[in-house]
């Protein structure tokens, strides 16, 4: 099996690859992840910035989070398709969004967090580890965990 994983914008002027595998997928139904997706949640593809190659220009948009930390978005200015995000608490992670892969298959989101923020009409997975805010102890230490 190959290692790594590759997506793009819905136009193609921006695309991006990992020379690694995902560490960890997670839906996320906080305000920003879905106003930013257009639905009830965003899915996101956490890795290494380090393993992740990005072509095209890209635009920004930096914005608080809830716990006073800032996430970087960084979509297609083209097309507006959301390609990754970048935490201030988490340096050296991105986290691109599911959305923009090339082989949706590649993951099986672990996780849910901001659950009580849900919409009623958004079925969440039960089977899924679920956080009604942040996942404990912050996302940073669920990702240091797994690394």
């Amino acid at each position: 099996m190959t290692k790594g994983f590759s997506g793009k914008c819905l136009c193609g002027a921006v695309s991006y690859q990992s020379t690694s595998d995902p560490m960890l997928s997670a839906h996320c139904y906080c305000v920003d992840c879905r106003k930013t997706s257009g639905t009830g949640h965003g899915t996101h593809v956490v890795t290494k910035q380090d393993s992740a190659s990005i072509t095209g220009q890209l635009a920004a948009y930096d914005h608080p989070a809830d716990s006073g930390n800032v996430v970087s978005r960084n979509f297609c200015p083209t097309c507006g398709s959301p390609i990754y995000s970048t935490n201030s608490a988490m340096p050296g992670m991105i986290f691109f969004r599911a959305s923009s892969l090339d082989d949706l298959e590649i993951i099986q989101p672990a996780m849910a967090v901001y659950t009580d923020r849900a919409p009623s009409w958004d079925i969440r997975d039960d089977k899924l580890t679920s956080f009604a805010e942040g996942a404990t102890g912050g996302p940073e230490k669920v990702i240091a965990e797994l690394d």
